[in-house]
This record gives C-alpha cells, sequence and structure tokens, in this order.
C-alpha cells in the first residue's frame, strides 16, 4: 500500500476591485498563497487563497505580508486622494452654479411684466451657465496640482511595495532549496 503525504493548508478569501484583481495575487503569491478560485460580486472580485500550514518562514511571512497589506491600502488611500477634495469642490461649486441659474429662472418668470427683472435674469442665467461650464476645468486642474504633488509618495510606496515582496519571495525560494 502506498503512504500518501498529507498535507494540511490555511485558507483566506480576499475581497478587492476588479482592477486590483491581478496585483493583490501577485502579492499573496510572494507570501506563499496559492489562488484557487475567483469569483465576482458587485463590488469586485473575491479571491480564495490557500497556502501550507507548515511552510518555512510562515511568521516572517506572515509579518510581511501585513507590512505588504498595509503599504497596498496606503497606495489606494492615496490614490482616492488625487480626487477627493476635487470632487467635493467640484459637487459644490456645480450645486451653487445651477442655484444661480435658477435664481434667473425665478426672477424672470416672478416678475414677468418687468424688464429690470428680465435683464437681471438673463445676466444672472448667463452667469449661472459661465459657471456651470468652468467647472470642469477647475476639476481637472486641481486634480492635476493634487495628483503632481502625490505621485512621487506613490512611487515610493509601490517601490516599498515591491521590496517585500521581493523579500517575501526570497524566503520561500530559501525554504525550497
Amino acid at each position: 500500500m502506498q503512504e500518501k503525504d498529507f498535507v494540511s493548508y490555511e485558507y483566506k478569501t480576499v475581497s478587492v476591485k476588479a482592477k486590483e484583481q491581478f496585483k493583490t495575487a501577485d502579492m499573496y503569491e510572494a507570501f506563499g498563497w496559492e489562488v484557487t478560485a475567483v469569483s465576482t460580486s458587485l463590488d469586485g472580485v473575491t479571491l480564495s487563497l490557500k497556502r501550507n500550514r507548515k511552510i518555512p518562514h510562515k511568521s516572517e511571512l506572515s509579518r510581511l505580508e501585513r507590512q505588504a497589506e498595509n503599504v497596498l491600502h496606503t497606495i489606494d488611500n492615496l490614490e482616492s486622494s488625487k480626487t477627493r477634495f476635487a470632487s467635493i469642490f467640484s459637487y459644490t461649486f456645480g450645486i451653487i452654479a445651477t442655484l444661480v441659474f435658477g435664481g434667473a429662472m425665478c426672477l424672470v418668470m416672478l416678475y414677468e411684466n418687468s424688464i429690470p427683472a428680465l435683464i437681471g435674469g438673463v445676466v444672472l442665467g448667463v452667469l449661472g451657465i459661465f459657471l456651470c461650464s468652468v467647472n470642469y476645468p477647475i476639476y481637472r486642474k486641481m486634480v492635476a496640482q493634487k495628483s503632481k504633488t502625490v505621485l512621487p509618495v506613490i512611487d515610493d510606496s509601490e517601490e516599498k511595495l515591491a521590496n517585500i515582496l521581493e523579500e517575501g519571495n526570497d524566503l520561500l525560494k530559501t525554504a525550497v532549496i
């Protein structure tokens, strides 16, 4: 009778955005995890992972894995910070511009037979349309300025992540040799 080697595994599931699927899978593979299944959901993708429980250097790999997860979370926060303030400003500015335009319509409609109200309404309407039309260029400029300051930090964080992944992969290779 043949004796079979028994391997016990630990399992983990990770939910990520669809665009982050391959980056996340590569990250976990550097720490000995193997992707067993991928399922899609409304929020993104759920990766099912497994790893040998008796993997050498497990505690060091787990420590590096936590560091990598933190760095990846930092990169995601930095990416979203590029547009966060600009979006809030743009929404607020757009609402104000729409209110100016709506005020112009109200002014014209409330005082139907008044020429000064008509002229004031037209001026306010043109101002409201102008404010709505400059909203997007202002948003783009704000995003560009924030991106210019955040991109070097993102690059440094990605370099740090790459170093952590290499360290984890080196630990896996020393275990095999």
